[in-house]
């Protein structure tokens, strides 16, 4: 091959790589970004807003959900539920305009089954990737639609489970699987379904000789697993009501497992410099009152590891919604009062501190060196990160933020109980 052919090889090769590049930053694919790790690698994110300042378009809720916006290419995903009308749907907008899309009928159960007060029959967050999106509402269905035409590849029925407070867990993509959580009281199931046709690969199950003990709420989960790797070997890392296992995501089978507590348990775990973090489930202390524990676990073990991996544990209240975000050494997260903590993530020594008013259900996002917390208050807080507090600014939109927001392209897609924002420097 010539000179010049081998250049001209290169150059297309490298421009498809920067087009690959490009189009990976676009999309913002599942529950907290496209690795699931609460971080944007993209910059020049607006810091400040209100409802009329740097504010590209809103669309007002036709419903209600706390499921969080994806995004591949032009398209942001989301669902909704009308409680009234029993409609489950999914909603698809252009990123630069607004405009609507799709806006399809998913499912229109019969019957409703409760949920907590504080749930919407509308929480798991879709994943999306080119050419197909995958929704779940729980027991009501799974499916899979074309994105383009908005039409149905494959609808599952049949994966029930008795949620008893509603669905939390959100889907993720792994290779040719889609990873579904069913943790309810009666069933505790991680399964892995074919993306392209809906079957059932493996199906993962809680122990249930650890899990018999627990009262029946006491087996709910609203987990989201994440990926880590160890040594070369992926592990799927889900954290449930009383056991956080790693499982093999090729076959389904448990490599190890942490055990403690009972109870719902909601935070995604968090991976960082070989660390795993995640919040246990509840804890009754010698005084009667309850509270749970922020773990940090070496995971590179099998079997029962909670006498010999957990490198630092810190004491926390209860019912924590809002995952943690590591960056550059340090771990990130507020807590279930609503105190924003800064730890070094190798030691689990406290940085810094400081109380935010409010509740957060929301996930921190790091973005371009700062950190968005969302408060249900309709607030964002905007923070410098590093080893020292200092607030940037605090933003105000109209309704509660319960969904974590997405981050790219520039934009920020904020969904709140009244609209679906895309804000933006002009």
């Amino acid at each position: 091959m010539s000179q010049k052919r081998i250049t001209a090889t290169l150059l297309v090769f490298i421009l498809a790589s920067s087009l690959l590049w490009s189009q990976q930053k676009r999309s913002w694919s599942h529950f907290r970004g496209s690795e699931l790790n609460g971080i944007s690698l993209e910059k020049g994110f607006p810091s400040s807003w209100n409802d009329s300042l740097n504010i590209v378009w809103k669309i007002r809720e036709s419903g209600k959900g706390w499921s969080s916006p994806v995004v591949y290419g032009n398209q942001v995903w989301f669902t909704t539920a009308n409680r009234e009308t029993r409609e489950m749907r999914a909603v698809c907008v252009d990123l630069k305009t607004g405009e609507k899309l799709h806006n399809r009928l998913i499912f229109q159960p019969e019957k409703l089954f409760r949920i907590h007060a504080v749930n919407s029959y509308a929480t798991p967050t879709p994943a999306v990737e080119a050419e197909y999106v995958y929704l779940h509402f729980g027991r009501y269905g799974t499916t899979c639609l074309n994105s383009t035409t908005g039409e149905t590849v494959w609808e599952r029925n049949d994966l029930q489970c008795e949620h008893i407070q509603g669905p939390g867990s959100s889907l993720f993509i792994y290779k040719d699987k889609l990873i579904v959580h069913l943790e309810g009281t009666d069933v505790q199931h991680i399964l892995a379904l074919d993306k392209r046709s809906g079957e059932t690969l493996w199906i993962a199950e809680r122990s249930k000789e650890i899990y018999e003990s627990l009262a029946p709420i006491g087996k709910k989960a609203f987990v989201t697993p994440i990926i880590v790797n160890v040594k070369g070997r992926d592990l799927l890392i889900s954290n449930g009501s009383r056991t956080c296992m790693a499982i093999d995501p090729e076959n389904g089978e448990e490599v190890w497992q942490v055990n403690q507590g009972d109870d719902s348990t909601i935070s995604m775990p968090v991976e960082g410099d070989g660390l795993v973090y995640f919040y246990t489930s509840f804890i009754t202390g010698e005084d009667g009152k309850k509270y749970t524990e922020l773990f940090a676990v070496d995971p590179d073990g099998s079997g029962d590891i909670g006498e010999t991996h957990i490198r630092w544990r810190m004491k926390a209240p209860i019912l924590q919604l809002s995952t943690p975000v590591y960056v550059d050494g340090l771990l990130y997260t507020v807590d279930a009062k609503g105190v924003f903590f800064c730890l070094d993530g190798c030691s689990g020594e406290v940085k810094w501190s400081t109380p935010l008013k409010g509740k957060y259900h929301s996930s921190p996002i790091y973005a371009d060196g700062l950190l968005y917390i969302s408060s249900t208050k309709g607030e964002t807080f905007v923070y410098r990160a590093g080893p020292e507090p200092e607030l940037i600014a605090r933003n105000k939109l109209e309704g509660q933020i319960w969904a974590t927001p997405a981050f790219t392209g520039g934009a920020i897609l904020m969904r709140t109980s009244e609209y679906l924002y895309k804000i933006r420097t002009f």
